[in-house]
Order: C-alpha cells, then structure tokens, then sequence
C-alpha cells in the first residue's frame, strides 16, 4: 500500500511530495485502524495526483499560452499592416 506522488524536474526526479506510507503509519498512531489508515491514505494520493498542479505543470501552460499568444499577436500585426498597405493604396 506504499504509492508515492513525486515531481519530475527538469533534469531530474525531486523528492516526494506525498508518502502514503508515511501518512497511514501516522493515522495509525493516532488511532486509525489499519483499513481506515490505508483508504485516507489513498484517498488523499488521488486528490494530490488528479488535482494539484505541479510548478513543470505550470511552467508548460506558461510556455503554450506564450506561444498561442504570440502566434496570436503575429496574425494581427499581419492583418493589420497587409490592411494598412491596401487603404494607401486606395487613397
């Protein structure tokens, strides 16, 4: 029942984030019953793997959006010097 959420770094794997061990040996201690230990424990792992964003999660949404931006900002400088070129052209 051992599961541990980690974070990928850029150059490398960082430390744990959550120990599921660790956390149901603690409810134990605190007077949890083994199978209450171990499904909070889990419980938790899932939140903590499906729902928090990690700092390289972050960091890549920056990276796309900069880009999409960019792309985005580009195509209006586009459009705006090609309709810039036909009104003086017209007038």
């Amino acid at each position: 029942m051992s599961a541990t959420a980690t974070v990928h770094g850029p150059d490398h794997m960082s430390s744990a984030i959550f120990d599921t061990l660790a956390y149901a040996k603690k409810l134990k201690a605190a007077g949890f019953t083994e199978q209450q230990a171990e499904v909070q424990a889990e419980a938790i792992f899932e939140i903590i793997d499906e729902k928090l964003a990690t700092k390289r999660d972050l960091r890549e949404l920056e990276e796309r959006l900069t880009n999409k931006l960019t792309i985005r900002m580009g195509s209006m400088m586009i459009a705006a010097v090609t309709l810039l070129a036909v009104l003086i052209k017209i007038l």
